[in-house]
């Protein structure tokens, strides 16, 4: 996406052909030639047998795979809490071992999320995110990032927590929803009181922090 000379990295899209950004791939589609992430879903868990869908994911890796996820928990899915979490935990240490961050997915789950953080030697970064301040403040002193995507543009207490969120912590992302990301990006330039120059110049540096661990 450009705007006034510039390019937007959008965080985390469905978008096949949106190369600035990291694109959510589908298990068992072909790998884009630009950044993408691949996980297995609190929500896919139960739809094939685990050791297929495990083998399908490190199928899936390749040279321009840039996280694991979206994994995570979520409290809407029928899944055990239990599965849930060893399946979380088992795409926590191939994050490790492979040194790629994590995208996570969270519903109503996310102290138990910061709980298994400390099995995490890669960034974790939260997708979507849209609750309340002191949710937000718990993941920041546990040194998550957080991803926001386009509740930031009508959510007043979602607005009033990115603006006391550190800009090194923050991405921007559309999600799967229908818009563009500079509108995004002028919004929180708007609600930071910052350039779109310094917004974009610091998302390309956090992007660099967590590539490289």
């Amino acid at each position: 996406m450009v705007f006034l000379g510039m390019e937007f990295f959008d965080f985390h899209h469905h978008k096949k052909h949106t190369s600035n950004g990291i694109y959510n791939l589908e298990p068992g589609e072909r790998p884009p030639d630009f950044p993408y992430s691949v996980g297995i879903h609190p929500k896919m868990i139960n739809a094939d047998p685990f050791e297929r869908q495990w083998t399908q994911l490190y199928e899936d890796i390749s040279e321009n795979c840039f996280a694991i996820g979206e994994c995570g928990l979520d409290s809407l899915v029928t899944t055990d809490q239990k599965i849930q979490e060893e399946v979380f935990l088992k795409q926590i240490r191939l994050a490790n071992e492979l040194k790629k961050p994590l995208i996570i997915h969270c519903v109503r789950k996310f102290y138990e999320v910061i709980s298994l953080k400390k099995h995490a030697e890669q960034p974790m970064i939260i997708h979507g995110f849209n609750k309340k301040g002191s949710i937000a403040k718990d993941l920041l002193k546990n040194n998550f990032y957080l991803s926001f995507g386009k509740a930031v543009l009508y959510n007043l207490s979602l607005q009033n927590t990115l603006k006391s969120t550190p800009l090194d912590r923050i991405f921007l992302e559309t999600d799967n929803d229908a818009f563009n990301i500079e509108e995004l990006y002028l919004k929180v330039s708007e609600l930071k009181e910052i350039s779109l120059e310094t917004l974009n110049k610091q998302i390309t540096e956090n992007l660099e922090i967590i590539k490289n661990g």
